[in-house]
């Protein structure tokens, strides 16, 4: 199994309803820096990728980052970096620009807006879900707002974090 850092290094966000992105009024958005360690690894996407699973998060998928604001209102998502880098704003309109890198791991729990702004040519994400709750893509429209505010408190809390297991800082920080 891959090594990670210290479980205990987790950095926070939390964002508001701006009306058009619901973001999540309990959740935080949770970042570990260099959570995933893929030092030496000429294949850092399978590192991640077994990382998650092991963790008990699938559905996973290999991309990038949409370069529109979106969320997802009846689903978590954590995505791991593997190659390259961006800077993605979370939160939406007034949320936070962040860089992040190679072995950087964001979870965003159901509602979190997300857009990434810059990225690099070899930019890889490895994406995943928890083993509860439906994907769907959702725009910042009225309606997806007024549903997504009525679907976010009835997604399922993850049963383990996807970078460190049952007991990983993602369970104090979202029960």
């Amino acid at each position: 199994m891959p090594t990670s850092t210290s479980a205990t290094d987790p950095i926070t966000y939390n964002f508001r309803d701006d009306g058009r992105i619901p973001n999540n009024p309990h959740l935080p958005l949770v970042l570990y820096r260099a959570g995933i360690d893929l030092a030496g690894s000429p294949d850092p996407e399978a590192v991640i990728e077994k990382t998650f699973a092991a963790n008990g998060w699938g559905n996973m998928w290999r991309n990038g980052i949409y370069p529109y604001v979106h969320y997802h209102s009846m689903i978590h998502e954590a995505m791991g970096i593997a190659r390259g880098r961006a800077r993605v704003r979370f939160g939406g309109e007034n949320g936070e620009e962040i860089e992040i890198t190679p072995g950087d791991v964001v979870i965003l729990p159901a509602g979190t807006g997300h857009q990434c702004l810059e990225q690099s040519p070899t930019l890889v994400v490895i994406g995943a879900y928890p083993p509860s709750g439906s994907y769907n893509l959702c725009r910042g429209t009225r309606p997806d707002h007024a549903k997504a505010v009525l679907t976010i408190p009835k997604v399922p809390l993850p049963p383990t974090d996807p970078v460190f297991g049952s007991d990983g800082p993602l369970i104090a920080l979202w029960r």
